[in-house]
């Protein structure tokens, strides 16, 4: 029997979930004292048609009256920060709506935090105690509505930033998680099959490579095996179906469990895939789903035993190892949503290009959690292995 999946609850901030709960964003505007709400979002779903009723009902009430800020990329700069922040000030805002996915999110988070700190948004990058310079007082309340279930960013203290350079920075501050979030599946129905399986497998290597980060972390652990089992059931549903609720729902919930899992840490495939990111503009999920196999093959020594109990739990047949089977899932998985196989589906990846990212690679915040340390020439070992297919340890 279908169930209706709907619920509220605090974890890691107030989180509501359920179909056509977006009506409810005037009342949680009120809520959080917000008048004079700027809605961030991505360009293109300005277009979609709920998006209007959206915009309408954070204006029709008289003590409400919201202003749209769209012109953002999907890789984000800081001058879409700084746009952002002009918007909000020419609106006289008082808080932020946040419609969208990762990017949307990425820049709304990084909005609240400018409109009442100084410099620019990389004077807070996530290294050392940055983030002790930010007057946490000044940063107004966002709510986010997020559109894809991927990056769990709804759910995040940080943001993910491209400086002029193509090198993805990270801005954290713990006041950038937003005070409530309002999960509707229903506004994910038009995304696309392709984005529908570049977000999930985006939501899979949080997952999973929260799962695999070296530490005591059994909450972190079984949030991040959770998760996995429910994109197993659900994405290659919400993938055939984009209308299929049960499926979205629980592909947002997945989505958030995967960010709040990778609290624990991530790893290896989010310091390849942010700087080929930033250099060549890949979809985070696409190159999250390249390079996932390739390094669990490079974490073999210290993932193989991990990945016997994952099997399990994830009741995946075992033919001859957890390892294997993991593996072989995760490629199946891959192929059965048309996803690319190797880094010669990237125009413009080459032996160079990998050599050229593999200290960013190394340099990148993600790395800290991977179970083995990797030096550049590792990187660049397995950048060039997924370049040409190979996964032989």
């Amino acid at each position: 029997m279908t169930q209706t999946l709907v619920g509220n609850f605090n974890y890691p901030t107030p989180y509501r979930i359920g179909a056509g709960r977006s009506r409810e964003l005037p009342e949680a505007c009120r809520e959080l004292g917000i008048k004079r709400p700027l809605i961030v979002t991505d360009p293109g779903l300005v277009t979609q048609h709920w998006f209007a009723p959206i915009e309408a009902n954070l204006s029709k009430p008289a003590d409400l009256h919201a202003a749209v800020f769209s012109e953002l990329r999907s890789n984000p700069g800081a001058a879409d920060v700084s746009a952002g922040v002009t918007a909000y000030r020419r609106h006289l805002a008082d808080g932020l709506v946040i419609v969208g996915g990762g990017s949307a999110m990425d820049v709304g988070k990084c909005i609240a935090l400018m409109v009442g700190n100084p410099g620019t948004v990389f004077d807070y990058e996530d290294v050392g105690d940055n983030w002790t310079k930010v007057d946490g007082a000044r940063i107004p309340p966002k709510i986010a509505v997020p559109t894809t279930a991927g990056t769990g960013s709804e759910v995040g203290r940080a943001s993910v930033i491209t400086d002029s350079e193509h090198n993805k920075k990270i801005i954290f501050h713990p006041k950038l998680l937003p005070e409530l979030v309002i999960a509707d599946p229903e506004l994910t129905y038009g995304l696309p099959p392709s984005l529908t399986a570049a977000t999930g497998m985006d939501a899979l290597a949080h997952c999973f490579e929260a799962y695999c980060a070296p530490g005591y972390h059994p909450m972190a652990d079984g949030i991040a095996v959770e998760g996995m089992w429910l994109i197993r059931e659900n994405l290659v549903r919400a993938y055939d179906d984009g209308h299929d609720l049960e499926a979205r729902t629980n592909m947002l919930m997945a989505s958030a469990m995967g960010a709040t899992a990778f609290q624990k840490g991530l790893g290896l495939v989010h310091a390849l895939s942010h700087p080929l990111g930033g250099a060549l503009n890949v979809h985070h999920g696409t190159a999250n789903a390249i390079f996932l196999p390739y390094v669990m093959v490079y974490n073999r020594p210290a993932i193989a035993d991990r990945m016997d109990r994952l099997a399990r739990l994830l009741d995946i047949p075992v033919a001859s190892c957890g390892f294997d089977a993991i593996l072989g899932w995760m490629i199946s998985l891959r192929k059965r949503l048309r996803m690319p196989h190797t880094l010669e589906s990237v125009d413009g990846f080459n032996a160079d290009m990998a050599r050229r990212l593999a200290p960013l690679a190394v340099r990148d915040p993600s790395m800290g959690g991977n179970p083995i340390q990797a030096s550049v020439e590792d990187c660049e070992r397995v950048f060039i292995n997924a370049l040409e297919g190979n996964l032989r340890s």
